[in-house]
């Protein structure tokens, strides 16, 4: 590669790093604008006043003015602002891995750009870990409530559809099941957490466990509604219970810094083991009950 190519990808690198510096302090000047918390938005804040002149290091770099990405900017906003500024901003900060190889390249020839990369990593490190949020705080009561959902709610659409290979009477069932269900599980996780901690913490905790039941609940249910096909309806909700593993253990993955697959493939086996046993178990009693299984 001769000298003028490597001026030319050399300008793209950094023209690349300026658009994603200002690109990122809009983003966090934003969230900052809406967080209530003193704690994320004095972070937010920090974090935002860090990229800012980063951007102004690399536009000293360029000698020119760099546009922000406005789809970058909506789309790590509103993702942060539903889904949680850990999740988004994490999220955004993972899709960045390949900066390393290209801050390498130009670390020979610029070498104060170690300290930009020093404090992207503290970013992603030390301040990101300061954010506190709630519902990664109540992680816990959201597993129990889906885990507990899951494996049980599966194995007893199972169970029902191949005793009861009637879409209606299932879905009323397992609508029944799982709604008592979920008081339940609410309930228990309200008399766990009581007993070693506040009522306000033991509450939230109970209500974390018992809304992501329900939601569990309805969608697993749902083909139930919409299918005609018992068999078909179980393949789908089967598949649903899948999708909601793979979705939530991204997420906590993320948010977290856990392992994804080991977490996924756990969830899956036991879930459909569960449902797999429910089956040979609606097969065995249908018949020993006088029950027509079609």
């Amino acid at each position: 590669m001769g000298k003028t190519e490597l001026a030319v990808e050399m300008k793209k690198h950094l023209e690349s790093f300026q658009e994603n510096e200002i690109t990122e302090h809009i983003i966090y000047a934003r969230l900052s604008r809406v967080e209530k918390g003193v704690t994320n938005r004095q972070v937010l804040e920090r974090i935002s006043a860090d990229e800012y002149r980063h951007y102004h290091f690399w536009k000293g770099l360029t000698g020119k003015e760099v546009k922000p990405n406005r789809w970058k900017i909506f789309t790590f906003y509103w993702i942060s602002r539903i889904l949680g500024i850990t999740f988004g901003l994490k999220l955004m900060e993972k899709g960045e891995k390949g900066a390393e190889a290209a801050y390498e390249k130009i670390l020979p020839s610029i070498p104060a750009a170690e300290a930009i990369w020093k404090d992207e990593e503290a970013h992603e490190n030390s301040l990101m870990a300061l954010i506190e949020e709630e519902r990664l705080q109540y992680v816990g009561s959201i597993v129990l409530g889906l885990n507990d959902a899951l494996v049980e709610l599966t194995g007893t659409l199972a169970g029902l559809t191949f005793a009861l290979p009637n879409n209606r009477l299932v879905a009323l069932a397992g609508l029944v099941t799982g709604i008592a269900a979920s008081f339940s599980m609410a309930a228990s996780e309200y008399l766990s957490t009581r007993a070693e901690s506040d009522h306000a913490h033991a509450l939230k905790s109970a209500v974390y466990t018992g809304i992501a039941y329900v939601i569990t609940v309805i969608c697993l249910i749902l083909p139930y509604f919409v299918l005609g096909n018992p068999y078909a309806s179980l393949a789908a909700t089967l598949g649903m219970a899948v999708l909601i593993i793979f979705l939530f253990n991204y997420y906590v993955s993320v948010a977290r810094d856990l392992n994804f697959r080991k977490r996924f493939l756990e969830m899956t086996i036991i879930s459909m083991g569960v449902a797999g046993l429910s089956f040979l178990v609606g097969r065995v009693l249908a018949p020993l009950l006088g029950v027509n299984a079609g």
